[in-house]
């Protein structure tokens, strides 16, 4: 049975490190098996939680992918209120993995829950040698926290809070909050996803009630369409809530929003979440290996 061994990676540990000087990134590097075997190589990140989050890059490791877990606040020495995130520290990690002796390339894959979700879009969108992202109720806008990039930033997408709903025992629902990205005129908060050249797998659950999934990510395949782009799929889930993890974890349904700092409705229900775990997980694992492995 294949195991995982775990590496702490901090910085740029190779190539020049003194080109970045003013960079370093917080990483677990997971392996199935370590030896003298090359692996397909996927970034993970988490959404706006904080911290350090394991279970999906160990799982994605025990079938045969070398995973980097990457956070980007709340963990260790990188800052625990971010007032802007750098894509140069993405790209930093991006560098380390095709770098790595183990992973294969020439790209690698981004799988984006949430906030990490539309990372891994600008990402692709910005950045080389991304070969496939997959996003798991992920915005399409950047959202929350201004993103810079070189000499451009993209501005976070507005919200009204106005537009909450508030359910029982003071529990909000904030799908309705952020603005259309595709409607507002000159938006410059929408990711330029025309210029990917990375195969995208978008899902989104049609109960999620922190952003309005489906909506987003149905709107990203028809601009991509309009633009002549072929290289997106689409699973969408009913009665599937904000959170969409792998087989066996728990549904959770009511969480705390980590930008409003306020108890949130996650939705979801029970058996169609246990269904979409079911079917989502190995279709995350094929669609990575189809396009990281035929290069």
């Amino acid at each position: 049975m294949p195991f995982c061994s775990s590496y702490c990676v901090r910085g740029l540990m190779q190539s020049k490190p003194e080109k970045h000087l003013n960079e370093s990134f917080q990483a677990v590097l997971l392996l199935s098996v370590p030896g003298e075997d090359l692996f397909p190589g996927i970034i993970d990140i988490d959404g706006l939680g904080g911290g350090l989050r394991e279970y999906r890059a160990s799982l994605l490791a025990n079938h045969g992918f070398a995973t980097l877990a990457l956070a980007y606040y709340q963990y260790e020495d990188l800052c625990q209120d971010v007032t802007k995130l750098h894509l140069e520290y993405f790209e930093e990690a991006v560098n380390y993995m095709l770098q790595h002796p183990q992973v294969k390339g020439p790209g690698i894959g981004l799988l984006g829950f949430s906030k990490g979700g539309d990372l891994s879009l600008s990402m692709a969108s910005f950045l080389k040698n991304i070969t496939a992202v997959a996003t798991i109720n992920g915005p399409v806008a950047n959202t929350a926290i201004p993103l810079s990039y070189k000499d451009k930033i993209i501005p976070p997408l507005p919200t009204d809070q106005q537009r909450n709903k508030v359910y029982d025992d003071n529990v909000l629902d904030f799908s309705d909050a952020p603005f259309d990205p595709f409607r507002a005129p000159g938006n410059q908060s929408l990711i330029p996803l025309e210029k990917a050249e990375a195969h995208l797998l978008f899902i989104a659950g049609q109960d999620d009630h922190i952003i309005n999934s489906e909506y987003f990510v149905t709107e990203a395949c028809k601009h991509l369409q309009a633009q002549g782009k072929e290289n997106y799929q689409l699973l969408i889930y009913p009665g599937v809530g904000h959170c969409l993890d792998p087989p066996f974890f728990p549904l959770y349904s009511i969480g705390s929003h980590p930008v409003f700092q306020k108890r949130a409705f996650l939705g979801g229900e029970l058996m169609a979440y246990s269904k979409a775990q079911v079917h989502a997980w190995p279709q995350i694992q094929a669609f990575f290996h189809k396009y990281l492995n035929d290069k």
